[in-house]
């Protein structure tokens, strides 16, 4: 009897290449084993049918960065675990296409409380993670906070400059009022953990907060528990 050999094996032979090539060509997405996308070279077969698409490309496979519209309540956990295929954004412009790989090994560099909703940026790139962490300070985040109660006089100015935690003064950002009821904050050097403590501060009571911009990152008409990849000429 037969035994069954590596898939990248038949793909070398098939599309007559290296080994090289042929696992590139299977982490690419390219292969299908009796009409299933396989992505692993390691992958044993038989006498399965192989193909190889005719639109495949010898390319390495890039590490990928997306965003998540994260409902609120959910742990970074949780909201890693919402990163599927069916919860994949019909509306992504960026042409990259969908690999199980993909959901591997993702990071979260930019946190988010787990009872605010909003952007949330998951990455395989080093490159990403470590521009999102070294240059927080000048990355501004824009967020919608809801809130009750009433504003303590001179209250607006002190949230966009002028107070104070932990002996430390906290550095100047825009707040404004959206509505009667919400609040946008665009802030650079502050984490979003801390507005509840700055509205408690000027008498207000956070009810919700959404995160739904990172720098020049929007997130655009992403519906909750939905995700999308950023492309390669995005900017933060």
């Amino acid at each position: 009897m037969t035994e069954p050999l590596r898939l990248a094996k038949h793909v070398a032979a098939l599309a007559q290449c290296s080994r090289r090539e042929a696992e590139m060509y299977i982490e690419g997405g390219w292969v299908r084993v009796d009409g299933q996308i396989v992505e692993e070279p390691q992958f044993k077969v038989l006498e399965q049918r192989i193909e190889i698409d005719p639109h495949a490309k010898l390319e390495p496979a890039e590490p990928a960065t997306l965003v998540l519209h994260k409902p609120a309540g959910a742990s970074v956990d949780q909201a890693r675990a919402l990163i599927l295929a069916e919860s994949h954004s019909t509306e992504d412009a960026t042409g990259i296409r969908l690999l199980k790989r993909h959901f591997a090994r993702l990071e979260s560099p930019l946190s988010l409380p787990d009872q605010a909703s909003g952007l949330v940026v998951f990455t395989q790139d080093w490159r990403v993670k470590r521009r999102l962490e070294e240059d927080f300070d000048r990355i501004e985040q824009e967020m919608v906070v809801e809130v009750a109660g009433t504003l303590a006089p001179n209250g607006l100015a002190m949230l966009n400059h002028g107070l104070s935690f932990d002996n430390y003064a906290l550095p100047p950002i825009k707040v404004s009022w959206q509505n009667e009821t919400h609040l946008r904050f665009a802030l650079k050097r502050i984490a979003p953990e801390k507005i509840e403590r700055m509205c408690n501060a000027v008498g207000l009571k956070v009810l919700a907060m959404k995160r739904i911009r990172i720098g020049r990152i929007p997130m655009s008409r992403l519906q909750p528990g939905q995700w999308r990849y950023l492309a390669a000429t995005d900017r933060f």
